[in-house]
């Protein structure tokens, strides 16, 4: 859904990610820097109720995702390891994110719907690591799972403009609804990437053997 806006972001970015590598800043750096600040403000700004401030700044690191890897390509140091660290940590502030907004509800049991707020955020934490476990299980097995209808930026600012729009007048049902189904489409993608994988590894209708082990992740 963002696809058009990180594009232009990578373009406006260029000449800020130019700049850094001048400095000698690596793209590890920013990915690093990058998930920390996200954490710090997901875990500080949200669960205290400082929403829309939190909520703005988180989005606006969201929107600058795209920074570290122009600078690894523009350093010619794209790689699999990158590509490693930062889906790695971006598990890291996308948890934090839909952590803080579900502390928000915990902490603050007064608001309207707060315990359905606490069902939804926590549905969407779980099925959006899900997500991209999937993605990367497939990868292992020599499949694809390039598919589905919330990818991880889509998912964070959907999320995060959820709890925004309580701050400026609109009533908090929104933000439960918005949340409730983001946790659908979280579930969605799961099934869209699930049967995708099917057809590939069973294209003539019979299921592959399991492997001795279903899981590499420890």
């Amino acid at each position: 859904m963002l696809g058009g806006l990180r594009a232009a972001m990578q373009r406006l970015f260029t000449p800020l990610a130019r700049l850094l590598l001048g400095w000698g800043v690596s793209p590890d750096a920013v990915t690093i820097a990058g998930t920390v600040v996200v954490s710090v403000l997901a875990l500080t700004l949200l669960p205290t109720g400082h929403v829309l401030l939190g909520g703005l700044l988180i989005g606006l690191f969201v929107l600058t995702d795209s920074l570290d890897g122009v600078m690894a390509r523009l350093s010619g140091r794209s790689g699999p390891w990158g590509a490693f660290l930062d889906s790695t940590l971006d598990r890291v502030s996308d948890g934090a994110v839909f952590a803080g907004i579900t502390l928000w509800f915990v902490l603050h049991p007064d608001l309207p719907y707060a315990t359905w707020g606490v069902v939804a955020s926590l549905a969407c934490l779980v099925l959006g690591s899900v997500v991209p476990y999937a993605r990367a299980r497939a990868e292992s097995v020599g499949a694809s799972a390039a598919v589905g209808i919330a990818e991880r930026s889509d998912r964070l600012l959907v999320a995060l403009l959820a709890v925004v729009v309580t701050q400026v007048g609109v009533p908090m049902v929104v933000a439960e609804v918005m949340l409730t189904l983001l946790a659908v489409a979280s579930l969605v993608t799961v099934v869209q990437r699930v049967a995708t994988v099917r057809r590939q590894l069973a294209p003539a209708g019979a299921v592959p053997p399991r492997p001795d082990s279903t899981d590499t992740e420890a």
